[in-house]
């Protein structure tokens, strides 16, 4: 099999380029080699649509999903596959403590329910452009912010440090202005508001992050 991140997350919001899912399903297609999609980070209309293999329409053999996949609620993790993959999983081959979990379950079922209902997929395609599109326009105002880059409401922004000040400088000062983020691979700082953010609440964390930017590095 061969197991790809549609967006890497853990790297930094590493999106690919257009087309590479696209080319990655037909060879996997062409070579009998299951397509496998970890869509731990990036499922459940975190990047704009429902999946991230949507933004090509592409559908893995494979799907694992996590996380979002409760609405914050409650443990839960899933591992998605037609008939002929799962069915080579036999009675007693696999154990799980909990796995079926009806609780769980019952969660899952409900927030993905919110989720259509309250067309995150479409707010979080929205908004995140506003992040983007606002933020943008720092990498040709300060020479520390070496990109801004994403889909929907996962992002990141790449600092190159600057006079000794790197990404958790920033944070530092981000947690100052009342944003909590990390840096991940020392210069990158991801942005995952909830997909239930409001755009006033938006816009008022896009300030404050270009405040913190431009009081760090100006």
């Amino acid at each position: 099999g061969f197991m790809l991140e549609p967006s890497q997350g853990e790297a930094g919001v590493v999106v690919p380029d257009e087309g590479y899912l696209r080319q990655v399903r037909r060879l996997c297609t062409e070579y009998n080699v299951l397509m496998i999609a970890d869509e731990v980070q990036t499922g459940i209309a975190r990047t704009g649509k429902m999946l991230a293999c949507d933004h090509e329409q592409v559908k893995p053999d494979i799907l694992i999903l996590g996380k979002s996949l409760s609405g914050g609620v409650y443990p839960i993790s899933a591992v998605l596959c037609d008939d002929f993959i799962m069915d080579n999983i036999t009675p007693g081959t696999h154990g799980s403590t909990y796995g079926g979990n009806p609780l769980a379950c019952a969660v899952g079922i409900a927030a993905l329910d919110v989720v259509l209902d309250e067309k995150l997929s479409e707010r979080s395609e929205n908004l995140g452009s506003v992040f983007r599109n606002s933020l943008l326009p720092l990498v040709d105002d300060i020479d520390a912010v070496q990109t801004v880059r994403g889909k929907g409401l996962f992002n990141a922004m790449v600092i190159n440090e600057t006079n000794g000040k790197n990404a958790l400088d920033l944070c530092y000062e981000l947690a100052n202005e009342g944003i909590l983020a990390k840096p991940t691979h020392g210069d990158i700082i991801r942005f995952s508001p909830p997909l239930v953010i409001s755009e006033e609440q938006l816009n008022e964390g896009i300030e404050k992050i270009t405040k913190a930017v431009y009081k760090l590095f100006t």
